[in-house]
C-alpha cells in the first residue's frame, strides 16, 4: 500500500480511516458518506451541488451549502495535514485523489455500506441502486484525468487585417484594427474569443480554414484587408463559418488616413455588431425544430438566450429547453446558471409565469448556485441583482450586487444597464441616462437589443426626457411588442407629451397583452412605485383608461 493515505471499506461495515497505525478515523455518518460519494465517482470528483442535495436534501440550497462546509471543516480537523494531500476542490467541485486510496473490499464481500444510516431519501435511493447492481462499481475507480470541461460558447478568431499594396505602417494598422475588434467582441458573455496573440501568430501564413479549425479550434473567424485610396484607408472584412468555409457576410468602411486611429470606432462597431448578429441568427436557423440533445454545443446557449428575448411565449418556452440542455452539458459553468435565473425573472416580470412564487424561488436558486460556483463572476452578480430588484423589490441589495460586479469588471455592460435602470426607479434620471449610455457603448453585439432600448426608454423617462423615452420605447416595441414594461413607458411618455388619444390606444394594447393588469397591481408589485417616477407612471396609466 505504498503511497496510500486513506483506506475505505465499502462492502460490509463501512470504514474510512488512515492507512497508518494510530492515524485518523472518520466516524461521523455523513462524513463517511461524503467520502463514499467521492470514492465511487469517476475520477473521484463530484460537484458540490450533488453532494449538498444527496446528503442534506434539495429543499434549501443555502442550508446544504453551509452543512457541506461544516462537514469539510470537521473532516479537515480530524485528518490534519493529510486532508490537503487527499482532497482538493474549487467553488464547484470536490475531488478525492483516488491514487492515494486503498479500497479494502470489493463486491461480494458484504452488503454495500452495511449499517451506514443516512436519513436523506436521495442518498438512500442512490445506495439502493448500488446494492441492486453492485458490479457497477467495478469500473469507477479510475485514475485517468478527467477531460477538460466542455466549452458551451461559440468561439471566434479575428485575424490581423492584411495590408494590400501599402507600406509597413499599414500592416501595423491592420494588426491594431484586429486587436480592437477582438477586444470589443470579448465583452460579450455569449462568445469565446481567441486571443489576439494566437491569431497574430497564425496570420503569418496564408489563411487556411482547416488550420484555423484545428489550431485555433474556432467556430467562426473575421479576416480582411486594408488598402489606401488617395488620402483614405478602405477596410474590407469577411465573416466566415469555419465548419462550412462559407462567408456569412462582408463589410466595408473607409476613413481619412490622417485620423484613422481616432475615427474608425463606428466601423469597428459595425463589424462587431454584424459578427454577433450573424452568430445568433445562424444558431437560431440551425436549431429550429431540432431536439436540444442533438444541437452542437456552440449553438445551444446563444440560441437559447436569443429566444429568451423574443416576443412569443413559444420562443420563450423553447429558450428554457435550450438553456437547461446547456446546463446539463456544462453544470459547473456559473454563467449558464445565471442565464437560467434570468429566464425565471423574465417569466415573472413579463406575466408569463403560472406560479410566480415558485419561479421567484427558482430564479434565486439559480443565481445562488451561480455565485456559489464563482462568487466574483460579474455577470452572475448582475443577474442576482436583477432578481433582487425586479422580484423582491430589494433595491438596496441589487445596488450592492451591481457595485460588486462593476468592481470586478468595470466593462460589464449588463451591470451598467441594470444599474441605470435601478437609478431610474429611484428618480436619479441624469445618472440613469449616463449609466445606460455606458452600457450601450460596451455592448455592441448582444442579441437582445430591444432589452437595451426598453431600459434606455425607462432611463429617459426618469429624466423626464419624454421624446427620447418614446423614441426608444417605439424602437424596442418594433422588435418585441409584448414587453409590458415598455408599453407602460410608452403610455407615460405619450401622456406627458399631451398625446392622450395615442396613450389610450397604447393602454388598450397593454390590456390585450395582460387582461388582469390594473394600476393597483402595478403599485403593489413594481419597485419604482415608492418614488416619483413610479407615481408618474401610475397617474399616466389611470389617464389612459387602465382600471
Amino acid at each position: 500500500m505504498e503511497g496510500k493515505l486513506l483506506e475505505i471499506n465499502l462492502f460490509g461495515a463501512c470504514t474510512v480511516r488512515s492507512t497508518r497505525a494510530g492515524g485518523f478515523v472518520i466516524n461521523g455518518t455523513k462524513h463517511k458518506a461524503l467520502f463514499v460519494l467521492l470514492a465511487t465517482a469517476p475520477f473521484g470528483r463530484r460537484t458540490r451541488s450533488f453532494l449538498q442535495e444527496t446528503l442534506w436534501g434539495a429543499a434549501c440550497y443555502d442550508t446544504g451549502r453551509q452543512s457541506l462546509r461544516r462537514a469539510l471543516a470537521d473532516i479537515k480537523a480530524a485528518m490534519g495535514g493529510d486532508f490537503g494531500e487527499l482532497i482538493s476542490g474549487n467553488n464547484s467541485e470536490l475531488t478525492l485523489d483516488l491514487g492515494r486510496v486503498h479500497f479494502a473490499g470489493r463486491p461480494g464481500g458484504g452488503q454495500f455500506l452495511e449499517g451506514l444510516e443516512v436519513r436523506e431519501p436521495i442518498f438512500n435511493q442512490w445506495v439502493a441502486g448500488i446494492r441492486a447492481k453492485p458490479d457497477q462499481l467495478d469500473g469507477l475507480f479510475s485514475l485517468i484525468s478527467q477531460p477538460p470541461a466542455t466549452s458551451i460558447l461559440p468561439s471566434i478568431a479575428v485575424l490581423p487585417f492584411r495590408a494590400v499594396g501599402g507600406d509597413a505602417l499599414d500592416g501595423v494598422l491592420g494588426d491594431w484594427l484586429a486587436e480592437e475588434i477582438c477586444r470589443s467582441l470579448s465583452r460579450s458573455r455569449l462568445l469565446a474569443v481567441i486571443s489576439h496573440l494566437s491569431c497574430r501568430q497564425l496570420a503569418r501564413q496564408a489563411v487556411d480554414v482547416g488550420v484555423i479549425r484545428t489550431q485555433l479550434q474556432a467556430n467562426y473567424f473575421v479576416s480582411g484587408t486594408l488598402r489606401r485610396s488617395g488620402e483614405r484607408i478602405i477596410v474590407d472584412a469577411d465573416f466566415v463559418d469555419v465548419r462550412t468555409a462559407r462567408i456569412l457576410w462582408t463589410r466595408q468602411f473607409e476613413q481619412d488616413a490622417r485620423n484613422f486611429l481616432d475615427q474608425c470606432d463606428e466601423g469597428c462597431a459595425a463589424i462587431v455588431r454584424a459578427a454577433g448578429g450573424a452568430i445568433a441568427d445562424e444558431a437560431l436557423q440551425y436549431t429550429a425544430g431540432m431536439v436540444p440533445a442533438s444541437i452542437d454545443d456552440h449553438r445551444l446557449l446563444i440560441a437559447g438566450v436569443s429566444l429568451m428575448h423574443r416576443s412569443t411565449l413559444h420562443d420563450f418556452a423553447r429558450a428554457r429547453e435550450l438553456i437547461e440542455e446547456a446546463l446539463r452539458r456544462a453544470p459547473s459553468t456559473s454563467e449558464i446558471h445565471a442565464w437560467l435565473g434570468k429566464w425565471h425573472v423574465l417569466s415573472v416580470f413579463n406575466g408569463w409565469s403560472t406560479d410566480a412564487r415558485a419561479d421567484t424561488q427558482r430564479a434565486l436558486d439559480c443565481t445562488a448556485r451561480a455565485l456559489d460556483l464563482s462568487p466574483d463572476n460579474a455577470f452572475s452578480l448582475t443577474i442576482d441583482g436583477f432578481a433582487q430588484n425586479n422580484l423582491l423589490r430589494r433595491l438596496d441589495i441589487a445596488d450592492k450586487r451591481y457595485a460588486a460586479a462593476l468592481g470586478y469588471n468595470p466593462n460589464e455592460a449588463l451591470s451598467w444597464l441594470l444599474k441605470g435602470t435601478l437609478q431610474a426607479f429611484r428618480d436619479e434620471g441624469v445618472e440613469a441616462v449616463a449609466a445606460i449610455q455606458t452600457a450601450r457603448r460596451l455592448s455592441p453585439i448582444d442579441p437582445f437589443g430591444y432589452f437595451y432600448d426598453a431600459l434606455s426608454a425607462g432611463a429617459h423617462l426618469s429624466n423626464e426626457s419624454y421624446d427620447k423615452a418614446l423614441e426608444f420605447a417605439d424602437r424596442s416595441l418594433l422588435t418585441n411588442d409584448r414587453h409590458l414594461s415598455t408599453i407602460r413607458i410608452k403610455i407615460t411618455a405619450l401622456h406627458h407629451l399631451g398625446r392622450d388619444a395615442e396613450a389610450r390606444v397604447a393602454g388598450e394594447q397593454l390590456i390585450r397583452r395582460q387582461p388582469d393588469f390594473t394600476v393597483e397591481s402595478y403599485l403593489k408589485q413594481h419597485p419604482a412605485t415608492a418614488y416619483e417616477t413610479g407615481k408618474r407612471v401610475a397617474s399616466a396609466l389611470r389617464a389612459s383608461g387602465i382600471p
